[in-house]
């Protein structure tokens, strides 16, 4: 009866507040489907998918008021550019063919409205920069079409930021790397570190003038995938105005969960592949049994973890949903109410439950948008390639590392 009466103050609540998660890869489920081929009408997502976590009815369900649709992209896609637009092309569809349902979101002011009229605030996002192709000018090009929070990089380490799941190759960011961020943070658009290298973590917070997310990662103090947020940086967050959005991957959550997967993974953690492949997962299944589950009170755990470390203004949802695996209790978009139920029976308040559902993450939207209405007024656009910035007469080409030269340029 405490867990009914936990529910339903849950769903109350969620009439009343806005419920966003940070990263949730249906765009690219779309696009990879064989039937669809990244036609939205042809995949449906208003009506349900039983072999899928994520579609319409679902999202309505549980009371999903904002989503950061991620703009995925495989680090070796042969055609990275070409890439990027056709996954962000999928979200812009489904905004056109749900104009009911989907509310085009371009600013944090955006959720409030979509709320107010019943519909899902949908934003763009571009995870992994790749579809740069290692030039600026792309930035304004996505944020022209519509995105507003990048991933720096996805499980490879690119020519100029290294990934949490490969080998690093330049101590955190480049040149180039750094010009990036100070763009992203003159567009306002939100700088998504999960993915990256601590190294590149820590650069980050000494170098955006404007707040930063984790969208999709743990405390790895609970579990050691590189995914997670190591402690040194959880410690700095609090001060850097960041925040942290737990994530629903049960090798994210659950240390047995990761150690059953560590045979099956190289040594940066990257996962196994999902579901079960003929070969070494199946010889691993006969030998070690049938993988752990992670559950949604152990995601609690980290929550409460992260909240220890930085404050409740700190932590967010970040489900990343993506047709694989999910912990026991959030198999699908439907379930997000059942995690602040969780939270509700451990004590949160009213005010607590607000700001992870979405308060937090809009406090830190809102900061960037201002921070970049402060940049444009004294900042020109940054344009060049890695060759400008880290080749090695960059410093002839004018493109001096700290790309100061630039900064100036329209003061």
């Amino acid at each position: 009866m405490a867990k009914d009466r936990a529910l339903a103050h849950a769903l109350d609540l969620l009439d009343r507040i806005p419920l966003l998660d940070g990263h949730n890869d249906l765009p690219w489920v779309i696009r990879a489907d064989r039937d669809a081929r990244g036609d939205v009408a042809v995949w449906e997502p208003g009506r349900v998918h039983q072999g899928h976590d994520t579609d319409i009815p679902r999202l309505k369900e549980g009371k999903v008021a904002a989503q950061f649709w991620a703009g995925f992209i495989p680090t070796h896609s042969p055609h990275p550019g070409r890439t990027v637009m056709e996954v962000l092309d999928v979200t812009l569809q489904m905004e056109e063919r749900y104009p009911d349902v989907f509310l085009p979101a371009r600013k944090a002011s955006d959720v409030a409205r979509a709320k107010a009229l019943g519909k899902i605030a949908s934003f763009l996002t571009v995870e992994g920069g790749v579809g740069l192709e290692n030039s600026l000018s792309p930035l304004r090009i996505w944020y022209g079409v519509g995105m507003r929070l990048m991933t720096l990089c996805h499980n490879e380490t690119l020519d100029w930021v290294d990934s949490a799941t490969d080998a690093p190759r330049h101590g955190g960011l480049t040149a180039f790397g750094r010009a990036v961020i100070e763009e992203l943070n003159r567009l306002g658009v939100i700088i998504d570190l999960a993915h990256v290298a601590p190294s590149v973590m820590h650069q980050v917070l000494d170098l955006s003038e404007a707040p930063v997310v984790f969208s999709h990662s743990n405390a790895f103090a609970l579990c050691d995938h590189p995914r997670n947020v190591p402690d040194d940086v959880l410690a700095r967050v609090k001060g850097a105005g960041a925040v942290v959005m737990a994530t629903f991957v049960p090798a994210f959550i659950n240390q047995q969960v990761r150690d059953w997967y560590r045979p099956l993974s190289d040594p940066w953690g990257k996962a196994a592949p999902s579901p079960p492949q003929p070969g070494p997962e199946e010889e691993h299944l006969r030998r070690s049994g049938a993988a752990p589950k992670a559950t949604l009170e152990q995601l609690c755990g980290h929550i409460e973890y992260i909240v220890q470390k930085t404050g409740l203004a700190h932590v967010g949802i970040g489900s990343d949903f993506f047709g694989g695996r999910v912990p026991v209790g959030l198999e699908n978009v439907s379930r997000f109410p059942h995690l602040l139920a969780e939270l509700i029976r451990r004590g949160w308040s009213d005010e607590a439950i607000a700001g992870i559902a979405a308060g937090n993450f809009l406090r830190a939207f809102r900061q960037v948008e201002r921070v970049s209405r402060r940049l444009r007024r004294t900042q020109a656009p940054r344009v060049g390639t890695v060759a400008d910035y880290d080749g090695k007469d960059a410093e002839k080409r004018g493109r001096p590392a700290s790309a100061q030269a630039q900064r100036t340029a329209a003061s």
